[in-house]
Parts: structure tokens; C-alpha cells; sequence
């Protein structure tokens, strides 16, 4: 090679530095990283906030600190899981000054984002959740329920798949003190849910659900109401909502007749949320309203409706 082709290439090489051959490792954890964070934290927003501050934490390190890394997706989910407790620490408290009921923030439809199709292996024998049903709203609510500590050693063992072992090292406790605590989350989870109702049931009864709402039918929707269905609102003080839980099938069918023969122009649409059957309600083309559902013996025993705007961020992308 000639000094002048050696010259050029060396040229080459100083203006187009080669890439960071750790950035696709790093980067190809974030889908796993959003997907763990948002099941930790029931809020979309939240977890990408701890996605940032994790990349952030990596690279803060020296290229030598990094190097010393030897498994880059254990460090990323460790650094994570971990900020997630501490703001799960905090969060019951920031909760005293949320206007009105918390419901976790709903994802749109194609959940393929958020799968956390990476996921770790572990031989300890336990009832295990799918992903899928991990990700409804009702197993998400029955999660805001637990402590800190049982969420954190509940989602990586029981739905990350992780073992007890790796648990410890993230949360700081024994092996055995986090078997103790997945199996009371499992306890409580056992506790709330019933058997699973299939995809297409649910979508039947939610799609008679809307077609009595919308003709006002109080009869019809008494009839797809369980008599003890709970209606849970979240607008977070910034538009109307609920301040508590409506309860009773009758009192739901005649609160929900009541709220759109008040207003016109709203369109019903069903779409998914959270992975199961929904509806989105619009107002003048914005999304106003999304609501999750919990269906067992073909009633609805659940409806969760978020209002909260800043909530909704997603739903109203074009």
C-alpha cells in the first residue's frame, strides 16, 4: 500500500470513528428493560424515565468499568430493578396527593414493544404468568397492592423468570427472604384472579357492552354487569372524573347512561388495552376516555377508566 493510500485510510478511520461495539448490546436490552419497568411501575412514563437513567448510569462509567461488565443485560436489569424499588419506596407517598382514584396507565394495542421477549431462565419450580397476562390491567392493579419488595421479587422470579439467587443480588436480601415474598405476591394474585376468560369471549361481551351503552340500554347493560362490578375513575384532578368507586351493576348501568346523555359526539370505538379487549372513547377525534375490563361467567366485574390526560399520551399519537 502507498504512503498516500495509507494517509487516506488512516484519514478515514480519525473521521469515522468505528461504533461503540458495546451499543448494540446495550441498546437491544431496552425493549426488556421498558417492558420490566412498566410492569414495576404501572406507568408507561415512569419507566422510560428509568430506561434513561440506567443508560445513563452505563455510560457514566468508565470504557474500563465497562469492560469489566460481563453480562451487559444483568447490569442493565439489575440498575434498573433497582431504581424501580426506589421509586416504588416513594411512590405510595407521592399517591397521598393524587386527586382521586389511581389506576395504572394504559398501553394501546400492539404491545409488541413491551413483550420483554428477552427474557432470563431459571430451574426453580413455581407457578409461573405468561407475559400476556402479566400485562392486564387487573393483574397490574392487584401488583399496586403489594409492597415494594414483594413486586420486585414477584415480577423477575414468577414473570421475568429469574431465580432466587439473582433476585437477592438485585433487592439485597437472602434467596429464602425472596422466595417468602414472591410467594405472598403469589398468594395475593391467587387471591383476585379467577380462571382466565378466553380472548374472543371477552371481546363478545365487550362489544355487547358497548352497543347497550351506546343505545342507553340500562336493562341490556344491568345484564352485562356483574351485580358486585366496581368502576374505578382516574382523571388525576385534571378533567372530571369519579373521586371514588362506583359499585353495584345497576347503580354502574345507570351512572354510565347518565354520564353520555349529558354530552353528545362521542364515539365508541373497541380497541385493545393492555393486551385484552377495550374501548376507547373520543370526543371531536381525541381520545378522552380509555377503559379496561375484568370479565368473569361472561359479566363484567371490573371496569377501569382512565381519564387522566397525561395518561393518554399514547393514544392520541396520529
Amino acid at each position: 500500500m502507498s504512503s498516500e493510500s495509507s494517509t487516506e485510510s488512516s484519514t478515514e478511520s480519525e473521521g469515522n470513528p468505528s461504533p461503540d461495539p458495546g451499543l448494540s448490546a446495550v441498546v437491544s436490552e431496552r425493549r426488556q428493560l421498558i417492558s420490566l419497568a412498566y410492569r414495576l411501575l404501572g406507568s408507561l412514563a415512569d419507566a422510560e424515565d428509568v430506561v434513561q437513567e440506567t443508560y445513563a448510569r452505563w455510560y457514566a462509567m468508565t470504557p474500563e468499568q465497562r469492560d469489566d461488565v460481563r453480562n451487559t443485560g444483568a447490569w442493565l436489569t439489575t440498575v434498573a430493578s433497582r431504581i424501580c424499588l426506589d421509586l416504588l419506596g416513594s411512590a405510595r407517598v407521592r399517591r397521598e396527593s393524587y386527586v382521586g382514584e389511581w389506576v395504572p396507565e394504559p398501553v394501546p394495542g400492539d404491545t409488541a414493544w413491551i413483550d420483554g421477549s428477552s427474557q432470563a431462565t431459571t430451574a426453580d419450580p413455581a407457578d409461573r404468568v405468561t407475559l400476556d397476562e402479566s400485562l392486564s390491567m387487573a393483574f397490574l392493579v392487584v401488583l399496586d397492592s403489594m409492597t415494594p419488595a414483594e413486586r420486585v421479587a414477584f415480577i423477575l422470579h414468577d414473570v421475568f423468570r429469574y431465580s432466587f439467587a439473582e433476585v437477592a443480588e438485585i433487592v439485597g436480601r437472602t434467596p429464602a427472604a425472596c422466595r417468602q415474598l414472591a410467594s405472598s405476591a403469589r398468594r395475593r394474585m391467587s387471591a383476585t384472579q379467577g380462571p382466565p376468560t378466553p380472548t374472543a369471549q371477552r371481546a363478545e361481551v365487550v362489544r355487547d357492552f358497548k352497543e347497550a351503552w351506546e343505545a342507553k340500554d340500562v336493562a341490556a347493560l344491568i345484564g352485562l354487569l356483574d351485580p358486585d362490578a366496581r368502576v374505578v375513575s382516574d382523571g388525576g384532578g385534571l378533567v372530571p372524573a369519579a373521586r371514588q368507586p362506583v359499585e353495584g351493576g345497576e347503580r354502574i348501568a345507570h351512572f354510565l347512561v347518565d354520564l353520555i346523555a349529558r354530552g353528545s359526539g362521542l364515539v365508541f370505538l373497541e380497541r385493545t388495552v393492555n393486551g385484552q379487549p377495550g374501548l376507547v372513547l373520543q370526543y371531536e377525534g381525541a381520545t378522552s376516555t380509555v377503559m379496561a375490563f375484568d370479565i368473569a361467567a361472561d359479566l363484567v366485574t371490573h371496569i377501569w377508566a382512565v381519564r387522566n390526560p397525561e395518561k393518554l399520551r399514547p393514544w392520541s399519537a396520529p
